[in-house]
C-alpha cells in the first residue's frame, strides 16, 4: 500500500506491503469549527473560570499578548483579530497594545515570516516585538521556582497592565501537551532560566514525555513558572490534520488549558495492541520539520510503540539545515554519546539547545533510527547520530531486510501532532 508522509509543504509516498502495515496511525476524527471566528468570539465572552477579556481588559492602560513563534501552526489570523478588536474597544488603545513573540531560544521572526504568522495588515498596524531569551537586558528576575529555577522572563510582558497567552493545544515531547504555561516558559524566559527548565534533572525523568501532565516535572516547572509571571487570560485552540480549528479554550491559565488538553487528548491519542518492529514518521511537514532540531520530535513521538531494538523510519525535509549554530557545532562534534550525558549535569558546559540531542538520545537508547531529508546532504547526516537515506523506499527495504519479512510496521504521517500508544 502506498502511504503518503508529510514532507515540507507537501508529502512523500513509501510503499508498505499489505502483510507489514499494521496500521496507518492518524489522528481519530473529529469535524473542524464551521465558524472558527465566531467560536473565538464566543469563547472571548464566555471562558474558562475567568471573567469576560473585555471585562478584564476595562480600566487596564496595556497590554501584551503572547503568541508562538513560526514553528508552530498557529491560526494568528482568526485568532487575533477578534482579541485586539476586544481590547480596544475594552479601553486600551492600539499603540498600548504588543504582540510579543514567544521566539523560546529560537531564531527571531522577521520581514515575510513575520507576514506569514500574523499577517500584513497586523504587521502593519501593531506593535509586535520578538524575545531574546539571550539578552540580558530584555529580562527581568522575579525569584527562583521550589526547584530552584532561577526565573527570568521578558520585561515586555511582565510590565504590562494585561497579559494574555495564545498558542495551539498538542503533543508535546517534554511537556506532554504543548500550550498554556509553554508560552511563558520557554516561551518567554531567558537562556539562564532554561538552563535549569531544560536540564537533565527535569527531562531524564520518564515523566517528561508526550501525552503524560500528571507527574511531568517540566510541566510542573513551566506551570509554577507562569504563575510568578502573572497570565490574566490564555485562548488556545486544538487543529486537526488540515490545520483547522476544531476546538477554542479560553479563560484561565490552569483550567482552560486543561479543558483543551482534554479535547485534545481525545482527538491524537491512538492506541495499538502491541508495538511495531518498525515505525514510518515525520514532523508534520512545514513548518515543524524545517530544521533536524525540529525534527526530532517526530522520533521522540512515536517512541512507545516501537520494539526495542527497533527501527523509526524519519522522514524531514529539514529545509533549514540541522538547527542553530551551538546545537549543529554541539551534534558534530560529539563522539560519545554517554559523555555527552554526563556532561549536562555540568552546568559549566552549558549549550544552547543541547535538550533536543538529549531527547535523540533517549530513542536511541530504544530503537535506530534512519533518516530521509533534502536539507541535510548524506555524509552530513552520518554525523547526527542516524542512518542516512536516499529515498524513504531504501529505508523501508533495509529495515525489512533487518528485521525479517515477517516485520510489523506503522506509518505516523502526521509525526508528533498523533499520540501514539500500546494499550495497557
Amino acid at each position: 500500500m502506498k502511504v503518503p508522509i508529510r514532507f515540507g509543504r507537501g508529502e512523500v509516498q513509501i510503499e508498505i506491503p499489505d502483510e507489514n502495515l499494521g496500521g496507518i496511525l492518524k489522528m481519530n476524527p473529529v469535524s473542524p469549527i464551521d465558524d472558527p471566528v465566531s467560536a473565538v468570539y464566543t469563547a472571548l465572552r464566555r471562558p474558562i473560570k475567568t471573567p469576560p477579556l473585555s471585562e478584564l481588559a476595562r480600566g487596564k492602560s496595556s497590554a501584551c499578548v503572547v503568541i508562538s513563534d513560526i514553528t508552530r501552526p498557529v491560526p494568528n489570523r482568526i485568532i487575533l483579530p477578534p482579541i485586539l478588536e476586544t481590547l480596544e474597544k475594552s479601553g486600551i488603545s492600539r499603540g498600548r497594545i504588543t504582540i510579543l513573540i514567544a521566539t523560546g531560544i529560537h531564531r527571531p521572526n522577521l520581514g515575510e515570516e513575520l507576514e506569514e504568522l500574523v499577517g500584513e495588515e497586523i504587521m502593519h498596524n501593531y506593535r509586535i516585538v520578538n524575545h531574546y531569551s539571550g539578552k540580558p537586558e530584555t529580562h527581568l528576575y522575579l525569584g527562583k521556582t521550589k526547584r530552584g529555577t532561577p526565573v527570568y522572563l521578558d520585561r515586555t510582558y511582565l510590565e504590562a497592565d494585561l497579559k494574555i497567552l495564545t498558542g495551539l493545544i498538542e503533543p508535546h515531547l517534554m511537556a506532554g501537551f504543548s500550550g498554556g504555561r509553554k508560552s511563558i516558559c520557554p516561551g518567554i524566559s531567558s537562556v539562564e532560566t532554561m538552563k535549569y527548565a531544560h536540564g537533565p534533572m527535569l527531562l531524564e525523568d520518564e515523566r517528561a514525555a508526550p501525552g503524560i501532565l500528571e507527574g511531568n516535572p517540566f510541566h510542573e516547572e513551566a506551570t509554577e513558572v507562569a504563575m510568578m509571571a502573572g497570565v490574566d487570560f490564555i485562548l488556545n485552540v486544538t487543529i486537526d490534520e488540515k490545520r483547522r480549528i476544531t476546538g477554542v479554550f479560553a479563560g484561565d491559565l490552569v483550567g482552560a488549558h486543561l479543558a483543551g488538553v482534554r479535547f485534545c487528548e481525545r482527538a491524537v491519542k491512538v492506541v495499538v495492541d502491541e508495538p511495531a518492529d518498525i515505525v514510518v514518521t515525520s514532523s508534520a511537514g512545514y513548518p515543524l520539520d524545517t530544521t533536524f532540531y525540529q525534527a526530532i520530535k517526530g522520533a521522540v513521538g512515536v517512541l512507545d510503540v516501537v520494539k526495542p531494538g527497533g527501527t523509526i523510519i524519519l522522514i524531514a525535509e529539514c529545509s533549514e539545515g540541522i538547527g542553530s549554530e551551538p546545537f549543529t557545532k554541539l551534534m558534530i562534534e560529539t563522539k560519545d554519546l554517554d559523555k555527552f550525558i554526563r556532561d549536562l549535569y555540568d552546568l559549566d558546559k552549558f549549550v544552547v539547545d543541547q535538550w533536543q540531542f538529549e531527547e535523540l538520545v533517549k530513542v536511541l537508547r530504544k530503537a535506530e533510527v534512519y533518516c530521509y531529508s533534502t536539507g541535510i546532504d548524506y555524509e552530513t547526516l552520518k554525523e547526527l547520530f542516524v542512518v542516512p537515506l536516499r529515498s524513504p523506499q531504501e529505508g523501508l527495504d533495509r529495515a525489512l531486510g533487518k528485521h525479517g519479512s515477517r516485520a510489523r510496521v506503522y506509518a505516523v504521517p502526521e509525526g508528533p501532532y498523533v499520540l501514539p500508544m500500546v494499550r495497557r
